[in-house]
């Protein structure tokens, strides 16, 4: 499994039990990230709690994955709405004037989306990538701000 690009942050994994572990060796981080795992908390969770970033913990699940001691666990992932890409383009159109739309379908398919398939646990990733297209402070805040609310409400 190739971990090295994309996000890997919402990513849920659970540990495979086999009883050729004990013939394995794993260092300190390898063991540690080991037992963090649950199969409920996300990858980021993982390496708060372990005391490691992301970037630190992706050769390590890296490892754990190739040795088949970890697994990824598919979750039910929800879809934004259409009602919130229109929010969505309404408050960057007022932040940034008419070329708004462009620049949240530009947006998304920079994160590797589209209207039709971005994931909800990557909300807040999508507004704080589309906020540094506005130039005015005051106006970033704004929007920051409008759509925070609209993340609450929705339950992303």
């Amino acid at each position: 499994m190739d971990l090295s690009s994309g996000g890997v942050a919402a990513m849920v994994f659970k540990p495979i039990l086999r009883g050729e572990v004990g013939q394995l060796s794993l260092d300190g981080q390898m063991l540690s990230v080991l037992m963090a795992l649950d199969g409920r908390m996300t990858l980021e969770q993982v390496a708060q709690k372990v005391g490691m970033s992301l970037a630190d913990i992706r050769p390590v699940i890296t490892k754990l994955t190739n040795l088949r001691l970890v697994e990824t666990v598919e979750r039910a992932v929800s879809i934004i709405d259409q009602e919130f890409i229109d929010f969505l383009i309404a408050k960057m159109s007022i932040a940034i004037g008419p070329l708004g739309e462009i620049i949240v379908e530009d947006g998304l398919e920079e994160l590797g989306f589209n209207k039709n398939n971005f994931p909800s646990l990557r909300t807040a990733e999508l507004i704080n990538f589309l906020s540094q297209e506005i130039q005015r402070e005051d106006k970033r805040i704004a929007f920051k701000q409008a759509m925070l609310g609209k993340i609450r409400e929705k339950g992303y």
